[in-house]
């Protein structure tokens, strides 16, 4: 029973395993399937692909899900902010809550019942992988989240750079963020899309203000939201748009050289657990270890003898 166990414990975990770095590489198989075979042909068969049917599985799970109306809210937001924006990514998130807990709660049951540990916490821990595989979810967004905005930070010099040359080169606001949007494509993908969207709202027919206000709601940066703030007030003022800009990046250099200064004040702090509980005692074994060896094999036998 235990070699049993022990083998399907391995196909499981050769499984995900497999289907992680499948989902990895195949993030968007659809868009991959159009650039190599080109466009569908009316009343031509659509080419399929497994993980597009995975996909669907797991759209078709979270359907079914129950959800509370608050998480909802908070999980599409936090979808959005990751790069998430389909309309069915709630509902695939769902879905690959479902399926991780329910696999690690059967994972976890048949590791207990297959090697014949069963006690009185059996129950607990099967909850408790349950547990883990639908907050693990939350978790993998949220890094995601945290990942990209930390990539529209790392972006926003350039492009305010960016802005303020295109902008004084005789352009408007809205052909500018187009312009910066496709000379970041490469360099700063995530401030390019986020512009790139903007553009595309503004240019659907919504109010540049709204536009502007969903861009610093969509992001949740806050060096974002102070510029939509700028921008809105010098829309809405008429102040020049090209000094503006420029006072806002000399603003965000500050903010930046302070922010780094104040980081490299926190060093000392940060370095003294590090150096307490890794370097002090190589130290101490370096210094004082030949001394007590030399203690223990010298002196202590005399001492004893005696």
């Amino acid at each position: 029973m235990s070699a049993l166990a022990l083998s399907i414990l391995l196909f499981v975990i050769i499984s995900v395993l497999m289907g992680a770095v499948g989902f990895k590489f195949w993030v968007q198989p659809k868009a991959a399937l159009e650039r190599v075979v080109g466009e569908v042909e009316f009343g031509r068969q659509e080419v399929s692909h497994p993980s597009l049917s995975f996909r669907d599985m797991l759209q078709k799970i979270g359907n079914v899900v129950p959800q509370n109306p608050t998480d909802v809210t908070i999980h599409h937001r936090r979808l959005i902010t990751a790069g998430f924006r389909g309309p069915h990514a709630l509902k695939v998130f769902y879905g690959a809550k479902a399926i991780l807990s329910l696999t690690l709660a059967l994972l976890s049951a048949g590791l207990i019942f297959g090697f014949e540990v069963q006690s009185e916490m059996s129950l607990f821990q099967i909850l408790a992988a349950f547990f883990v595989g639908w907050t693990l979810p939350n978790f993998m967004v949220s890094r995601m989240a945290s990942r990209r905005q930390k990539g529209l930070r790392k972006g926003m010099p350039n492009a305010l750079d960016m802005l303020v040359i295109c902008v004084e080169s005789g352009l408007g606001l809205d052909q500018a963020l187009m312009q910066v949007a496709k000379e970041l494509r490469h360099a700063h993908k995530e401030i390019s899309d986020e512009f790139a969207i903007l553009n595309l709202e503004i240019r659907a027919g919504k109010r540049r203000a709204d536009a502007l206000h969903h861009l610093g709601e969509r992001t949740d940066v806050d060096e974002l939201k102070k510029l939509v703030s700028v921008l809105v007030q010098s829309d809405r003022f008429g102040t020049s748009i090209s000094q503006t800009l420029k006072n806002f990046s000399d603003f965000m250099r500050v903010q930046m050289r302070q922010d780094a200064e104040e980081k490299a004040a926190k060093i000392g702090v940060k370095l003294v657990f590090p150096i307490f509980f890794f370097i002090l005692p190589s130290l101490f074994v370096v210094t004082v270890g030949p001394m007590i060896v030399r203690v223990t094999r010298d002196f202590l036998p005399a001492l004893l003898g005696s």
